[in-house]
Order: C-alpha cells, then structure tokens, then sequence
C-alpha cells in the first residue's frame, strides 16, 4: 500500500511540474501580439478495484459504494483560451487586429498556409505585405511604389493613395479565416497556427461576414494573458507540488518505521 502510495505521489509531481511548465509559458509571452494562453488539462489514472458497489456483502446485502484505490493523475493535453486579448492603439498603417473571431493567413516557405492573430505586418521592397518572418499574408496584396497613404477598412478592404491622386485606389482586400474548434489548432511558434483534423476545415471569407470578426487598422490585439492569475496558478501548483514531496516523505517515513519494527 506504502509502495502504492509512492507511486501516486510520483505522478503528483510529474503532472504539477507539467503545469508549471505551462504556465511559465504563459508568462514568459505576456507580451507577445495574438497569444492566446494554455491550460494544463488533467484526469484521473485506472483506479483499483478491491470491491466493487453492488457486489454481495453476505446472502443478503450488498456493498453500497465498495472499495477503490486511485492511482494518480496525468496531464491530458493544453487548452488554448481563445478570447479576445485588450487592444493597443498604434497608429501604424500596418499594424492589424481581429476583433471577434478569425485569423490572418500567410504562406509558409513550403507553400503550406499558416494562421495567425498576429497583426504586425510590414512591406517588402517590391511593397508586399509580410509577417515579421517575411511570410506573405494571403491573399497577396501589394502596396504600388509611391504611395502616400494606406487604408484598410473593417471589412479587409486595402486602398491606397499615390501622389497627385485625389482619391484612393483599391489594391486588394484581406480574407480571414474561422474554425469550427479553432482550439484544435496546432500551434508551430512564431505566432502561428497549422490546421489539424480536430480544428475542422479553415472557413475564408470577408471579415465581419458568418462570424468572422472586423479588422482594425493602427491596432494590435495584445496577449490575453493575466499575470495576476497566472501568478495565482502557479502559487497553486507549488502548493500542491509541495503536499506531494511530503507524501513521499511521510511514505519513505512509515517505510522505515515498519522496517525497524518487522
């Protein structure tokens, strides 16, 4: 039973030194554009069934709850916590955010399209609009050299302004995407997400239109992570690291003792 005993502290402390490591994450990304935080998801091992409920006690009664041992915990998976991160105001013509649901997509290197609630976008020479990795946003837009100022509207509508023109001109318009369970994405670092099976197909539209959120220009959607509740998470997870080592020790205690006294 002591044995037994050890081992459930064991998982204990694999599964809080797990969580840790999530909400280390969190924290070390508080300031990171578009990040969403992760939860530490756990449940319960194969539990031991000395007695089952309902099993017969004598001829004539029976076990009301019977008799079962757990065996530990383990870490499930990470939850992405999808809401809406606060917004800060930029003023850079470039600087994008989602307000609702949505990503931006922009094109891996292989070809592959990635998502992203990353906004900060830039424009390369020939005045393409790319990630802070060079990755292209999709649908490709380009900025024609000389422009004087560049308009996006809630709607993904990019104009732009040349010298000597009174009016904007219509370059191109950005598409976002929405997923089923956009919880499901896998996410690969820098800011960006790839679809699985469990997100559902990626849906692309105009933002605004079947629940895609509206984009804003001169804005970027900050991390949506609370330090104060992480900070609060992860006193818990010590705490609890805590009581596990001392159940290994008073385990390793009562072990000694029966050795002395057998």
């Amino acid at each position: 039973m002591t044995n037994a005993a050890l081992h459930v502290a064991r998982t204990g402390l694999d599964a809080q030194n797990e969580r840790m490591r999530v909400i280390a994450n969190n924290i070390a990304n508080v300031n990171t554009i578009g990040f969403k935080r992760d939860r530490a998801d756990f449940e319960t091992l194969a539990y031991q069934s000395i007695t089952n409920p309902g099993a017969p006690s004598s001829d004539q009664n029976k076990y009301a709850t019977g008799l079962n041992f757990g065996t530990g915990v383990q870490l499930t998976g990470t939850s992405r916590i999808d809401t809406q991160g606060s917004m800060q105001t930029t003023g850079n013509a470039l600087d994008l955010a989602i307000t609702g649901n949505g990503f931006f997509q922009v094109l891996r290197p292989d070809g592959t399209t990635a998502y992203t609630r990353d906004g900060n976008f830039n424009l390369t020479a020939d005045g393409t609009i790319v990630n802070s990795e060079g990755m292209q946003l999709q649908p490709q837009i380009q900025i024609p050299d000389g422009a004087t100022q560049i308009t996006i509207g809630s709607d993904g509508t990019v104009s732009a302004q040349l010298q000597g023109q009174t009016e904007p001109g219509v370059v191109g318009k950005i598409q976002t995407v929405r997923f089923t369970n956009p919880s499901g994405l896998q996410s690969i670092g820098n800011n960006l997400l790839t679809e699985t099976a469990a997100s559902g197909a990626p849906q692309v539209g105009d933002p605004g239109i079947d629940g895609r959120g509206t984009i804003s220009q001169g804005t970027l959607e900050s991390s949506n992570v609370d330090i104060t509740e992480e900070l609060v998470d992860m006193i818990e997870t010590q705490r609890a690291y805590e009581v596990n080592s001392k159940v290994i020790k008073a385990t390793d205690e009562m072990l000694q003792y029966a050795n002395q006294q057998l």
